[in-house]
């Protein structure tokens, strides 16, 4: 039996047309915009941990209180002897910024602090969003950007100054891109030049924007720009004090003012760098002059220093966005998808507790040793080590000035604190040579210090050297995970510590430890330790120190593992 086929219909001459799609809702869109606004707001407010922001915050008491600027520096005992060319700009170059940050802490305590430190970078992301999708017509577009830019924005959750720069040279070009409101590009000058030294980029900005096409109407409000930004304390200094800063020694020993790597495992940088060169490559005939001129200057900028990156950060994703070489429709599923995927991603952050730490992160300050010092009235002539400097220029100022802290005011004091640190390699573990000359010239009765340098790992000398049995003349008084007192000359009412050498060797693995316990991306302490321990015939130590430095390590280490396996 035939199975009978089925009949073809006949043509009529006409094609069927499918009704057409119905577009997405319009408010899937404002959701998915309000969504991730919130949800950099969240990322962005971590808890506050960068060491330098309390002298942000004392300097800007002082001016509140003062009415006045803080030079000659009031917060150091040793300035005045050590002071050089850049000491004053490096004074009162940010006032601005931090008489605003005090204001913000009297008003709304430490978490409008932080609420108000997400809100600028996330206004910065936020920018970077909108002119990629003003320039594309891609909503989409613009939510890639502005999360790209939040990539390496992550980076810079610090309660700095530097974060002016950041928003300025955002809005700066959003203005000179929209070709509207320029007459505010010259009180954006004004008031970016009072708050950070990075107001020079508002020049490069502007310069590369008259290189375009509308150069006529341009020059008029670049030229009283770039005018008027001579209006703060420093004037034009700028440019020769960071010639000063790229020769400097002591900005070489700071992790922000190296090169970024650029050849490790790949993170934002990296990939936004590399594809908006290969994407300015294909498209060189299409790229506008000033977007030319901007991204070889941050280019150059960011290579040359790791605090430069936000500015790639915001550009680069712009740029890619704009000189995309080939077309893209979304998908209508996308629609949906981006208010899901964001707001799934709002739910993790806060659910986790990595969104809106609205607190003072505990672990990096030593508190506790503040309390013991107060407590005791054992606030003397102290030693203390640079990136504890400005917690305790808040805590302690003005019943004590410290030795050193973060604004980097005097090179060749900076060349005698490591002396002291270190002892220059001779005799490192005893107070001895140079450091026993320089504690007795500085007159210091009180050292207050931790032990290790979490960034490099290094371990000081100087806590070994003055829990020596060979020093009677220093006593341990205090010691917790974080830190260690030692005095001179101890007043009746303070005990000494018994046991100080045997303690201090205690404390280094503890403090160690609890550092890495919070901040694991930075485990080199424990590498240090290992090394010691073994050098010193502790091999039980040595190990478990190693194997804490393993299991945090960012990157193999062939050398550590070599050690360990010798030991086993």
């Amino acid at each position: 039996m035939r199975r009978s086929l089925p009949r073809r219909r006949r043509s009529t001459g006409k094609q069927q047309q499918l009704p057409p799609l119905q577009p997405p809702p319009r408010w899937l869109a404002g959701t998915a915009v309000a969504l991730l606004a919130v949800c950099l707001l969240g990322l962005f407010s971590t808890e506050i941990a960068d060491s330098d922001f309390w002298w942000h915050l004392k300097t800007g008491q002082y001016i509140a209180v003062q009415r006045s600027l803080p030079a000659p520096d009031p917060f150091a005992y040793t300035t005045a002897l050590k002071g050089d060319a850049v000491a004053y700009f490096n004074l009162t170059h940010e006032w601005l910024s931090q008489l605003m940050l005090y204001l913000i802490y009297a008003g709304a305590g430490f978490g409008g602090v932080i609420i108000v430190r997400a809100a600028l970078l996330a206004a910065v992301c936020g920018l970077s969003g909108f002119l990629a999708a003003r320039l594309t017509g891609s909503l989409y577009a613009g939510l890639a950007a502005a999360i790209a830019a939040a990539s390496i924005a992550v980076h810079f959750a610090a309660d700095r100054p530097a974060l002016v720069t950041f928003l300025g040279v955002a809005v700066l070009v959003t203005l000179l891109e929209l070709r509207r409101w320029r007459w505010a590009a010259p009180v954006l000058m004004l008031i970016w030049a009072n708050c950070h030294g990075g107001f020079f980029l508002g020049w490069v900005v502007l310069l590369a924007y008259c290189a375009g096409e509308d150069r006529r109407r341009l020059w008029p409000v670049a030229a009283s720009s770039i005018a008027i930004s001579g209006l703060n304390p420093n004037g034009f200094g700028v440019l020769p004090t960071l010639l000063d800063y790229r020769r400097s020694e002591l900005t070489a020993s700071l992790v922000e003012w190296r090169p970024p790597p650029l050849w490790g495992p790949p993170y934002g940088f990296d990939v936004l760098l590399y594809a908006a060169v290969i994407v300015l490559a294909i498209s060189w005939r299409r790229v506008r002059l000033p977007h030319w001129a901007m991204f070889i200057s941050f280019a150059a900028a960011s290579l040359l220093a790791f605090r430069n990156i936000m500015l790639i950060g915001f550009l680069a994703p712009v740029l890619i966005a704009a000189y995309w070489p080939l077309s893209f429709r979304a998908p209508r599923v996308l629609a949906w998808a981006a208010p899901a995927l964001i707001g799934a991603a709002l739910l993790a952050g806060v659910s986790t507790g990595a969104f809106f730490q609205l607190r003072v992160a505990a672990w990096s300050v030593p508190e506790a040793a503040a309390e013991w010092l107060r407590a005791h009235h054992a606030v003397r002539r102290m030693f203390n080590t640079y990136e504890q400097g400005g917690y305790w220029i808040w805590r302690l100022w003005p019943q004590e000035r410290v030795f050193i802290d973060g604004r980097a005011l005097s090179e060749p004091l900076y060349r005698e604190y490591q002396r002291i640190l270190f002892n220059d390699g001779s005799y490192a573990d005893q107070v001895a040579g140079p450091r026993a000359e320089l504690l007795d010239q500085y007159g210091i009765q009180v050292v207050v210090m931790n032990t290790l340098d979490y960034v490099s790992g290094a371990l000081y000398p100087l806590a070994l050297a003055l829990a020596n049995p060979s020093t009677p003349d220093w006593q341990l008084v205090y010691e917790d995970a974080q830190e260690v007192i030692f005095m001179r000359h101890l007043p009746a009412d303070i005990p000494a510590i018994p046991d100080k050498f045997g303690r201090v060797l205690r404390h280094l693995d503890a403090e160690c430890e609890a550092y890495i316990a919070h901040s694991p991306d930075t485990p080199l302490c424990a590498r240090t330790l290992g090394d010691y321990w073994l050098r010193n015939g502790v091999k039980d130590r040595g190990r478990r120190m190693f194997q804490l430095y393993l299991q945090h390590a960012q990157t193999p280490d062939l050398e550590v593992e070599r050690r360990l396996q010798q030991l086993r």
